[in-house]
């Protein structure tokens, strides 16, 4: 179970026998989260340290008249906007196989471009649920991981970490390999909260459905395809057709906690249906392209704030250390 997990949750894992972990004694955690990505994945300049393969496609946003109920944001008013999304493979490595275990979860993170000029940021994965709950914790994962190599005595720091927090192979079991990133649902793992015209708040968590279903492959149907495969068949359907997604809001009950990112809500908690994202075009250049993107979680609007949840901050420190070396 080790292997699995490791494997599922950074890939790239023969090159930490190569080096120890890298994790200064002065820097912050999102300074020692990113270095220990470095490690585990190597140092791949101008790309991120982590979900470094990435496709950028662009589109429009529809709101619906229920997201307007919910939330006095602009972006469920008026028309549609125009929307930025870069779909991606997990790990640090940018030349790793579209179907490989190690590329799950699949990202997909959209850039909103507001009626007022302003942008509001979505990030999401395949995960249904986050293996930890704060960003320590997943700094102590990573470091637990790049200490547990195939020498390591058992229990293996991952063993005994994996022991003491039960949701990371819960977690990393909800996420699958897609036939295409146009039929995989994502989850938006961090709980926000909607503000109404009235003052109403709803804590609620994003939700991405493909409107042609999803469809997930079998470890072995994955392993055979292309290496590329993800990547060329969404630029090559939107050659031919829209793609569409339904931007929904899975809305909490007031017992459902917002701060822990590791427990899902039941799936019975209302879906509310925000709008349709329609996806139209790859752009021209996409490497140079996703370069100059920055998603950031708490980059919302007036309407849309963000919960208790630690991880939203973890996650935004992170980036940001991850987008300055990148651009060094």
């Amino acid at each position: 179970m080790t292997n699995r997990i490791a494997r599922a949750l950074l890939g790239g894992v023969a090159l930490l026998l190569a080096c120890g972990p890298a994790r200064a004694q002065d820097a912050s955690t999102a300074e020692q989260t990113v270095d220990v990505m470095n490690t585990l994945f190597g140092k791949h300049a101008g790309f991120r340290a982590n979900h470094a393969k990435g496709v950028v496609v662009e589109g429009s946003f529809a709101p619906s008249a229920e997201g307007a109920k919910l939330s006095k944001a602009s972006l469920f008013k008026g028309p549609a906007v125009p929307v930025t999304v870069r779909f991606s493979d997990a790990t640090g490595v940018p030349t790793i196989p579209d179907g490989a275990a190690d590329a799950n979860p699949h990202g997909m993170a959209m850039k909103f471009k507001l009626a007022d000029g302003a942008e509001m940021d979505v990030v999401t994965n395949q995960l249904k649920f986050f293996p930890v709950a704060t960003g320590e914790e997943f700094r102590d994962l990573l470091i637990a991981v790049s200490k547990s190599g195939p020498d390591a005595a058992h229990p293996t720091p991952l063993e005994s970490f994996v022991a003491a927090h039960p949701a990371v192979p819960k977690a990393l079991g909800s996420a699958g390999t897609p036939s295409s990133l146009a039929r995989s649902t994502h989850h938006g793992v961090n709980a926000f909260v909607f503000v109404s015209e009235d003052g109403k708040r709803q804590p609620f968590r994003f939700r991405l459905v493909p409107v042609a279903g999803e469809e997930i492959l079998s470890a072995e149907d994955a392993a055979k395809r292309p290496p590329n495969y993800l990547m060329e068949e969404i630029a090559a359907r939107l050659g031919k057709e829209p793609v569409a997604f339904k931007v929904m809001a899975q809305l909490a009950e007031p017992a459902d906690p917002t701060g822990d990112a590791t427990k899902p809500w039941p799936e019975e908690r209302r879906l509310a249906d925000l709008g349709t994202l329609t996806l139209t075009k790859a752009v021209a250049n996409s490497a140079e392209a996703e370069k100059a993107l920055l998603f950031m979680p708490n980059n919302l609007t007036d309407g849309i704030e963000v919960s208790d949840d630690p991880l939203i901050d973890a996650r935004v420190q992170a980036y940001a250390v991850s987008f300055g070396r990148r651009s060094q």
